[in-house]
């Protein structure tokens, strides 16, 4: 199937969609692959439709500089199983945009090319919002794309994600608004940091006191650091793009503070030991978060680990295969669609016009329960959660597309 998008960008060329469907032999989908080039702008990216028996697929979109097409459909079919893991009406669904680094780029230059990639994009996209597919944050994508997404489209629905000043007029009684719920509020760390917090007591640790590992300082990372500092935890080490920190008796909770408000990387912490990407798989810890990009636990360090418990911040951390190995060695291994669900479930709020503290609550109230009883029954059967989880998420999946034949 191809066709054409009218849709002018900002340079006055058209932008053509190639779209491809096909199947991978699999029961619960994916529905519909896309691939999308802009030749004006060298822009290249995937949008991935999976399964839509429960709603609209819901996924974010990731701009990174080498995403593929694999990639975008592991991640959709990780938000199939997580939305109906939720109990949420969405689908799931992922978009990914090769987004490279240009070199002698201006900071203003590459957001201008940012939005255009973006707005190309959600061009091409548009016939498939929001009834097939609704937009959110990824990696390297926040509030401002979302915003960027939902002006080239014209449609309030077609992304979540969006900055809370950025509202619409709701046609009610008391005319009420409804405004964007960005994940900057760390609806995601939130989730990480509360079921981090239960892992911790099903494997009889304290989590106040308990010595934490992050990987990946971004949204989800920093607001994983907030939350679980504020529980009493103690991380001791922290790494991103510019390389790792050990600091064995904890970080320093203002000098925390500023950097992160200023966006500063860890290298820049002025306290601790540096350490090489490398070691900071080693240093043993109650609880390892990896936050950060897919497959970054490996073959290459799998085995350094020393971790009592992983919960999974991150959208496939690691392969399923590395994963029954840790957890055959006797870690706890949160998957990643229980442990980072309270972003689609922040999604699911602003897109029914909640207030962002009802949408705190939600996440809670949807996540408590269902991590209590994954993590119970994986101790008492010796079964790794990945698989009780994904077994609870295909029994509703299969229930609903028996009710719809």
């Amino acid at each position: 199937m191809n066709y054409q998008n009218n849709n002018k960008n900002k340079r006055g060329s058209q932008t053509l969609a190639k779209t491809k469907i096909f199947s991978y032999n699999d029961e619960f989908g994916p529905e519909y692959i896309i691939k999308i080039y802009d030749s004006k702008i060298d822009m290249e990216g995937y949008l991935v439709i999976d399964n839509t028996v429960f709603g609209p697929g819901k996924g974010g979109i990731r701009m990174t500089p080498n995403v593929t097409e694999e990639e975008v459909f592991r991640l959709a079919r990780a938000m199939t199983f997580k939305n109906a893991l939720a109990d949420i009406p969405f689908g799931g669904a992922k978009a990914g945009i090769k987004f490279p680094v240009v070199k002698h780029e201006t900071p203003i230059e590459t957001k201008e090319r940012k939005k255009e990639f973006i707005q190309s994009f959600a061009r091409a996209i548009k016939p498939f919002t929001p009834k097939k597919y609704i937009a959110g944050p990824d990696v390297n994508t926040g509030e401002r794309e979302m915003q960027w997404f939902t002006e080239a489209t014209g449609i309030w629905k077609s992304a979540t994600g969006k900055p809370t000043n950025l509202c619409i007029k709701v046609n009610s009684k008391n005319n009420s608004h409804r405004c964007g719920i960005p994940h900057e509020f760390g609806s995601t760390g939130f989730s990480v940091a509360e079921v981090a917090k239960i892992a911790a007591e099903i494997a009889g640790l304290n989590i106040k006191g308990a010595t934490i590992a992050i990987h990946g300082f971004g949204n989800v990372g920093t607001f994983t650091y907030k939350f679980l500092t504020e529980m009493g935890a103690k991380i001791v080490a922290i790494a991103d793009v510019s390389g790792a920190v050990y600091a064995k008796d904890g970080f320093d909770e203002k000098i925390m503070k500023e950097m992160i408000t200023d966006m500063k990387l860890i290298s820049d912490y002025p306290a601790g030991k540096k350490i090489s990407s490398e070691d900071f798989w080693k240093i043993p810890v109650d609880i390892l978060i990896p936050a950060s990009v897919t497959d970054v636990i490996n073959e290459k360090n799998k085995n350094t680990i020393k971790a009592k418990i992983i919960v999974e911040a991150g959208n496939i951390p690691m392969r399923e295969n590395i994963e029954e190995e840790l957890f055959k060695k006797g870690i706890m291994i949160v998957p990643d669609f229980l442990a980072n669900s309270g972003g689609v479930i922040s999604s699911y709020a602003e897109h029914r016009g909640l207030h962002p503290k009802k949408m705190f609550e939600l996440i809670t109230q949807k996540i408590s329960k269902t991590a209590k009883t994954i993590l119970k029954e994986s101790v008492n059967k010796k079964i790794n959660p990945r698989k009780i989880a994904l077994a609870m998420a295909k029994k509703k999946i299969i229930k609903r597309m028996n009710e719809r034949k």
